[in-house]
Formats: C-alpha cells, structure tokens, sequence
C-alpha cells in the first residue's frame, strides 16, 4: 500500500499532530505480551520498582510504533522508510501524552520527506525524539 498524501501538498515546517493519548497500562502489559518481552519492568509495577525504576514502563520498540502510528496517519500507510530514535527518558503508562512531528526537508527526486517526530509527556517533556524518511504520493 502506498502514502496518500501528496508529496506537492507538504511543505518544510508542516506540522503532524499534535495525538493526544493515554497509554493505560493493561494496554502495555498486552504489547508486552503480544511482542514476547517478558521483562517485568514491562508489566508489574512493583518489579520494575525493585529494578530502581518510578514503576513500570512502555518498551521503546512501543513507543516506536506509538510514532510510526502518527506517521502513518498523516501520510497514509506504506510510506514509511525509515524511522530512527532516542529514548531520552522513560515513557510510563497510565499519563498523558502527545504525538508530535514536523516536516525538516523535502527531496524533490525521490519524491520523500524528512520529518522531526516525538512523543512528549503533558509537561512538555521530550521522552523520545527521533527522524524519519517518509516517501509520498
């Protein structure tokens, strides 16, 4: 399946979201599971406190899908190339977030786009930054 936003449409400094969510944390105990991490940081507060964590945690391979979500949204599945991030701190369940991105460059030959993409905490928090390379239609 290709993008269907239009590569002419989108201009450098376009904005994608901001997607406000909560992320409950039976939804991450259930991506835990269904991605066979059975690290108990993932799924039990009280284990990821005797870890020396604030209590459990998304993994990043989640927080990486919460972005590639936002991407896909704005620019229609399938235009996703390649997706790239930092985890500056730790993303925990059961608190407010927002998705957010902004288009960095465009390269007219490949028809494809850089974009900033994040996810930040309801304080403004960056807690985890990354790029992408997303081709358009």
């Amino acid at each position: 399946m290709a993008a269907t936003r239009s590569y002419d449409e989108v201009f450098e400094g376009d904005e994608l979201g901001p997607m406000a969510l909560q992320l409950p944390a039976d939804q991450v105990r259930a991506y835990a599971r269904a991605a066979d991490i059975h690290f108990p940081r993932f799924t039990d507060d009280e284990a990821a406190k005797r870890e020396g964590l604030p209590g459990m945690i998304a993994p990043g391979n989640m927080s990486m899908g919460l972005l590639t979500t936002l991407i896909d949204g704005w620019a229609g599945p399938g235009g996703l190339r390649r997706l790239g991030t930092t985890f500056r701190a730790i993303v925990r369940p059961d608190r407010g977030l927002r998705l957010c991105g902004a288009v960095t460059e465009k390269h007219d030959d490949a028809r494809t786009v850089e974009l900033d993409v994040w996810i930040e905490s309801d304080e403004g928090d960056r807690l985890v930054i990354g790029t992408a390379t997303v081709a358009l239609a």
